[in-house]
């Protein structure tokens, strides 16, 4: 029983490791990252500083923002928006890895 709960935890965490590391590259094939890092301020907030502003209900409001950017949030330095770039459903999705990074 043990081995079976082993193998299916290892089985699980794999998966979710290959899911961040797919919402990651995600996050660089738009360019997310030019701006941004997971750890560390950059120009942007550092994800893991946003994972811990924010929670699971503002992810509407946060994949708005992330399409139509915005400022005075973290500094004067302003978000350009990325409707040209990023579709609404990638959005959400950076989003939601985003917050995964506490």
């Amino acid at each position: 029983m043990k081995k079976a709960y082993l193998a299916t935890m290892i089985v699980v965490g794999l998966l979710m490791a290959g899911q961040a590391q797919a919402d990651e590259a995600l996050a660089k094939a738009k360019n997310c990252m030019t701006c941004h890092k997971t750890d560390a301020k950059l120009i942007g907030p550092a994800y893991k500083d946003v994972a811990a502003k924010y929670k699971a209900a503002d992810i509407p409001t946060l994949t708005k923002k992330v399409l139509e950017g915005g400022s005075g949030i973290w500094g004067q330095v302003p978000m350009a928006p990325n409707k040209a770039n990023v579709t609404e459903a990638e959005a959400k999705k950076l989003v939601t890895w985003i917050l995964t990074l506490k």
